[in-house]
């Protein structure tokens, strides 16, 4: 299982997507664009929030979403979602599948080979074309 960085994940990537949109990079957008790149695994909105308000005490919940819809609007992190679980944060942006445990609850990127993922497109009817692939795999540690 992988987890890679993608080759824009930087203060100034983030600040010059959010230029193009007519944003701000605002103090609350770094600081929730930092704590996902952080650490990558895939938090909820609540798990955010919780790393956040160690480092900006008077952050709000509601700024927190805001800032995430911003991060995924401006295709600066994915939103990833499970049946019946909270939204998950990931900012990997490359070619990926994620594996839910569902034992622990963990989250992980699984790469793709593009060969793969050609293939995958491929079986698509011909006048349709994938904008986006989401693969997810749920289960458990094989022990």
């Amino acid at each position: 299982m992988a987890t890679h960085a993608s080759t824009s994940d930087s203060p100034a990537t983030l600040n010059q997507s959010l230029a193009d949109s007519g944003l701000r990079a605002t103090p609350q957008r770094e600081l929730i664009y930092n704590v996902l790149l952080n650490k990558r695994d895939h938090p909820t909105a609540d798990e955010v929030f919780v790393r956040a308000k160690a480092e900006m005490p008077t952050i709000s919940l509601a700024t927190v979403y805001n800032c995430l819809e911003t991060l995924v609007a401006r295709d600066l992190v994915r939103a990833v979602n499970f049946e019946r679980g909270p939204t998950r944060y990931c900012p990997n942006l490359r070619p990926h599948a994620h594996f839910h445990d569902e034992r622990s609850g963990a989250t992980h990127d699984i790469d793709l080979p593009p060969a793969l993922i050609d293939q995958v497109k491929a079986i698509l009817p011909p006048e349709y074309r994938a904008e986006a692939i989401e693969i997810s795999f749920r289960g458990s540690t094989a022990r």
